[in-house]
């Protein structure tokens, strides 16, 4: 369907409708974020994220060769060393000197050159991985449900595609090639070591329980750590978000305050999470420096020893001492490799949880594609429900092909609900919903979209010139074509009055287009679509009388010759309807055109009369 506005996934996504956050980012929704018991890592979960290397997987290969390469010349150095103080300076040899530092030297510039290799393979690697969760993540958000938007709010996904992807990226690209890398250089550490001496690289090793045992005591303590990160960097998104775009609305109301201390409050939280997460991992580091000094004391001490007895040459030791720095600063980097993994999981925790979340709507295996769709609209026995509470019941009613069928009634009476039913932003739980004879379900969404347009109280404009925006329905429409759409829709004489015409740019959340004006552009989109069925949900309850009047001839314009589903906020709207439903509590109490329910005088008379009989100022409105 073409939408007018924000009621797809424009309005859903968009970070100007605050309906969809409804105030729900206080300090409570942390707790709705997810459960934080349990340990933070799955198998399940890391083969899934790892999956993602597939299509890279030679360049991940190259670089991991380019790691080994690295690890092994970097580990041979020391050897080197020996070798130079043993073999050649403390004989006095220089020129075998030279040569032994030589290739010291060269060997060193072969592990800069493969480690610069790897890098940049992997960080290549890391940006196209980065690009493709995305691209995946927000196909299917283009998918999902309106449910789900109505559910989760916006920041929050936003957070989930930008942050929780930046670090499974994190892990995935850099983070695992440098943790093998440790891992590697402290295994050719440790073979060297006790090739080299293995007294004294076991006099290193004694070190290893106390540090085993601050290990354990970490991670124990950081497993939730990292989890409860995600969730209130999230929750700040979420909040954030929600003020930016209800920033009119809480000065209005003089509310800076109370939104100060609601924010005040999850950025709190989010740092209390954080200094907790990132003091587990700094307590960590002096233990492991401790143990390094320990070590070294050792070493020298015995090496000393058995230097003085003749039983250890000065290069042995000077080696050693070379090999504890490379023997720790692995295990140093692997711990924070750890913390990096408690992030990624916990982040990649969520992410595939949005992956998962189902796609309810679906197109038929073998969608029915109409190339002309007459406009007949048609529902039978319809009910719905958003959750246990029933919304519409057995609503049936009929629409043929140029027909204007307006509903009134109370807010919560189920109006928006048909009108999302008819655009197939939902499946109803009983019933059908026929276009041309076809239910919905069988149609294709090309069908659909092309067949529907929609027109809503307030239209989501995209960031672009009002040119882009009314082209939105038809990306190939030609600037012709866009000026004739506007001037059906009376959209031309005041985009003509502003200083770039058609090529001015739409702020932020419309801020220079008034609600009149964008009602216009949204005719206009919907005119250049030219839909056979036209959904108008209270298209004019927002605007003032004179605009009203203009806005009312663009809508009698596009109309005209079109089927017209229109919900009504102002009954004076739906004196020329074919016929008036009238909704209360999900069911249709009563219908009629308007002269036989102002004569029957029922529900539909006595709201006639409450409205009419209400002044301008006081506001005329029942519905909603």
């Amino acid at each position: 369907m073409i939408a007018g506005g924000g009621m797809g996934m424009g309005g859903g996504m968009g970070m100007g409708g605050g309906g969809g956050m409804g105030g729900g980012v206080g300090p409570g929704f942390l707790r709705d974020m997810a459960d934080v018991d349990g340990l933070v890592y799955d198998p399940q979960t890391a083969k899934r994220a790892f999956a993602y290397l597939k299509p890279f997987k030679r360049q991940v290969a190259l670089a991991l060769l380019m790691t080994v390469a690295a690890a092994a010349l970097i580990a041979v150095a020391p050897i080197l060393t020996k070798i130079a103080i043993d073999s050649y300076i403390l004989k006095g040899d220089i020129p075998g000197m030279t040569r032994i530092m030589a290739l010291t030297l060269v060997i060193y510039l072969a592990s800069f050159g493969a480690s610069w290799s790897q890098l940049f393979i992997i960080t290549k690697v890391g940006q196209d991985m980065l690009q493709n969760m995305r691209g995946e993540i927000f196909r299917h958000l283009q998918k999902l449900p309106l449910a789900y938007f109505d559910r989760v709010p916006s920041g929050v996904v936003v957070s989930r595609v930008i942050n929780d992807v930046q670090t499974i990226n994190d892990l995935l690209s850099n983070g695992t090639v440098s943790a093998l890398s440790d891992f590697l250089t402290l295994v050719f550490t440790v073979v060297l070591m006790l090739a080299l001496d293995f007294r004294l690289a076991l006099v290193t090793f004694c070190v290893i329980p106390i540090m085993g045992v601050a290990l354990r005591i970490f991670m124990q303590k950081a497993k939730l750590a990292y989890r409860e990160t995600r969730i209130t960097v999230a929750a700040l998104t979420g909040d954030l978000a929600e003020s930016i775009a209800g920033v009119r609305v809480i000065q209005a109301f003089a509310r800076e305050r109370e939104s100060q201390e609601q924010f005040n409050t999850i950025n709190n939280q989010n740092r209390i999470t954080n200094i907790r997460a990132n003091t587990l991992a700094s307590a960590l580091q002096p233990v492991i420096e401790l143990n390094n000094a320990m070590a070294t004391v050792a070493v020298i001490a015995f090496g000393g020893w058995l230097i003085v007895h003749n039983d250890a040459t000065l290069g042995i030791l000077v080696a050693f001492l070379a090999y504890i720095t490379r023997f720790f600063q692995p295990i140093r980097t692997l711990t924070q490799f750890y913390n990096q993994v408690q992030a990624a999981s916990a982040g990649a925790e969520k992410v595939f949880e949005l992956l998962d979340e189902p796609i309810t709507l679906h197109e038929a295996e073998h969608p029915v594609s109409l190339d002309h769709v007459q406009g007949d609209v048609e529902f039978q026995d319809v009910s719905f429900s958003y959750g246990r509470e029933p919304v519409l019941q057995h609503v049936s009613f009929h629409a043929a092909p140029g027909q204007m069928i307006a509903m009134v009634g109370h807010t919560g009476a189920g109006k928006t609900t048909v009108a999302s039913l008819l655009a197939r932003f939902y499946d109803p739980v009983g019933g059908r919903v026929l276009l041309d004879g076809h239910d919905l379900r069988e149609l294709s969404f090309k069908t659909l979209r092309s067949g529907i347009g929609l027109v809503l109280q307030d239209n989501f404009m995209f960031s672009g010139t009002i040119a882009d925006n009314i082209r939105y329905s038809r990306m190939t429409a030609s600037r012709e074509e866009v000026e004739a759409a506007a001037r059906i829709a009376n959209a031309d004489d005041f985009i003509q009055r502003l200083p770039l015409g058609y090529d001015t740019m739409v702020m932020e959340r419309a801020a220079n287009l008034s609600l009149g004006q964008r009602q216009l552009i949204a005719i206009a989109r919907a005119v250049l679509a030219d839909p056979r069925v036209l959904i108008l949900d209270e298209a004019t309850s927002n605007i003032d009388s004179q605009t009203e009047a203009i806005v009312q001839a663009g809508l009698q314009r596009l109309r005209t010759g079109r089927t017209s589903l229109v919900i009504a906020h102002r009954l004076s709207t739906v004196r020329a309807a074919d016929e008036v439903l009238v909704l209360d509590g999900g069911q249709i109490i009563e219908r009629g055109r308007h002269e036989e329910l102002i004569e029957a005088q029922g529900f539909y008379y006595h709201l006639h009369q409450q409205q009419f009989a209400e002044s301008p100022l006081t506001g005329a409105g029942t519905s909603g």
